[in-house]
């Protein structure tokens, strides 16, 4: 795909979004930004540096921090201050901060600096919580992807057991339930529906079920 279009993906945790962006991005010869994996970055290293409940520390340590992502193999790696994080940042205590963290008007500032740079001048498919609100609002295509709390603690759990973590399906459920809680009703960029969104549920859906109805959606805007 040779024109510089932008597709912006919002959702809740474990809605799919990561997964269908990697795919599609792939499919379209697009630039991926994992944008929660940015945020997950700045909280790592706020736990790594014991100031993840100092909101003006985070705030100090975030105008400098030095983020980088590279999109490979279909895998999203992720580099702090030249230092690769990319599994440190899918721990369930990354989990349990990475809401209170993303409020932080500093880190949110600093994030959506850093993301609409990256999208600038590419063709990008973008996924989060402020996407299409936010950090992509001219974006030509907008999606909103959902799903039951039950499936997507389900898939996160899936998650933590192929990486051996150890934790129960009631555990994630919780953290899912106040990470929902924490990012719709934050006073700065909350997730929320864009009204021009196309909203897709994925509760009942195959990945590739999903995929074909994002690539329709695409397709469509750009006919018409």
């Amino acid at each position: 795909m040779s024109e510089k279009i932008k597709i912006a993906i919002d959702g809740p945790a474990g809605s799919g979004k990561s997964t269908i962006a990697k795919t599609v991005a792939d499919r379209l010869d697009l630039v991926y930004l994992d944008t929660g994996a940015m945020y997950r970055a700045v909280t790592l290293k706020a736990i790594e540096e014991d100031i993840v409940k100092n909101p003006e520390a985070i705030s100090s340590m975030v105008k400098n921090i030095i983020l980088d992502l590279k999109f490979e193999d279909g895998k999203t790696r992720v580099f702090t201050d030249g230092v690769e994080v990319t599994d440190k940042i899918r721990t369930p205590e990354v989990n349990a901060h990475v809401s209170p963290v993303s409020i932080i008007a500093d880190v949110r500032t600093r994030m959506v600096e850093l993301q609409q740079s990256i999208a600038s001048d590419k063709p990008v498919i973008a996924e989060g919580r402020d996407i299409t609100t936010v950090v992509l609002p001219d974006a030509e295509v907008k999606i909103y992807m959902d799903a039951s709390v039950e499936t997507r603690a389900k898939r996160r759990m899936t998650e933590f057991r192929e990486k051996k973590v150890n934790i129960t399906l009631e555990e994630v459920k919780k953290n899912i339930e106040e990470r929902d809680k924490i990012d719709s009703s934050r006073e700065i960029s909350p997730l929320s529906i864009a009204p021009d969104a196309e909203i897709i549920d994925t509760t009942d859906l195959t990945i590739e079920q999903v995929i074909d109805k994002v690539l329709e959606i695409i397709k469509a805007k750009k006919a018409g």
